[in-house]
């Protein structure tokens, strides 16, 4: 884990209307922008040289893009977005409006855009921020946040991507000797590869359970809030019609826009 980047732990919270635990990685916020995967963003650009540009891959929907963008603007860094071509999105205009350039591709899958920006990184010397956050640091990071979560927290529930923060999650909960099994709410296409490369073993004693929610990614929820906080529509909102009195939600970030 890079010095420096994010050593506190972010708090949890107890909501006793509902009953239920909150993991507030949303609380860690930088240039606008909120979560875990701002502080890996940052982990990776501060472990580079610090004049070279930083180069990703992301999704129209997204978040991804407009955190990189405003930590590159934050660290006064060229920032080039690997996207798919097309109408852009709040996401990708974020990106733009906090100096970013969008290099468009057609087709726009996610396999071509990280091949992509992968290419366009060892080409240029720059420092690649992974699709998905998808490295070690995600992982490192996010395990030193389960430090203080409750032992005795009845379940673990937390939105699924890339599955970069679950495997985190996973990663702390074997750290600190913890039990609770955990529910990931899938809002994309499958995690399950990415799961096995940085979460190893995390199918053998069934206490990790995948569900995938019904809608498809780019359709927000309907009510993004919960006891008055306001969640991403496209993630941890998601994660509301599952959570049961004693859960714990664990709220990755959310997006700037």
């Amino acid at each position: 884990m890079t010095p420096g980047i994010g050593p506190a732990l972010t708090p949890v919270t107890w909501l006793p209307g509902p009953g239920l635990w909150l993991k507030r990685d949303d609380t860690f916020s930088v240039a606008g922008i909120t979560g875990g995967k701002v502080r890996t963003c940052l982990a990776l650009a501060a472990a580079g040289l610090p004049d070279v540009a930083l180069v990703t891959a992301g999704g129209r929907h997204s978040p991804q893009v407009s955190i990189v963008a405003r930590v590159g603007q934050l660290l006064g860094r060229e920032v080039r977005c690997h996207v798919p071509a097309g109408q852009p999105g709040p996401e990708l205009d974020d990106a733009v409006a906090h100096g970013a350039s969008l290099v468009p591709h057609r087709p726009g899958y996610n396999s071509v855009l990280v091949a992509r920006a992968r290419a366009d990184a060892l080409e240029s010397n720059a420092c690649l921020i992974p699709f998905g956050m998808e490295c070690r640091e995600a992982v490192e990071q996010t395990a030193g946040q389960v430090a203080n979560v409750p032992a005795d927290v009845r379940r673990v529930v937390i939105p699924v991507g890339s599955g970069m923060s679950l495997a985190g999650v996973l990663a702390g909960r074997v750290a600190q000797d913890m039990h609770w099994p955990v529910l990931g709410v899938v809002v994309g296409a499958s995690p399950e590869a990415r799961l096995d490369r940085w979460a190893p073993g995390w199918r053998w004693d069934g206490s990790v359970q995948l569900n995938w929610h019904p809608s498809d990614y780019g359709t927000p929820a309907r009510m993004p809030y919960l006891a008055g906080i306001g969640l991403d529509p496209f993630y941890e909102a998601k994660c509301l019609p599952y959570l049961r009195p004693g859960d714990l939600l664990w709220i990755v970030g959310r997006r700037a826009v």
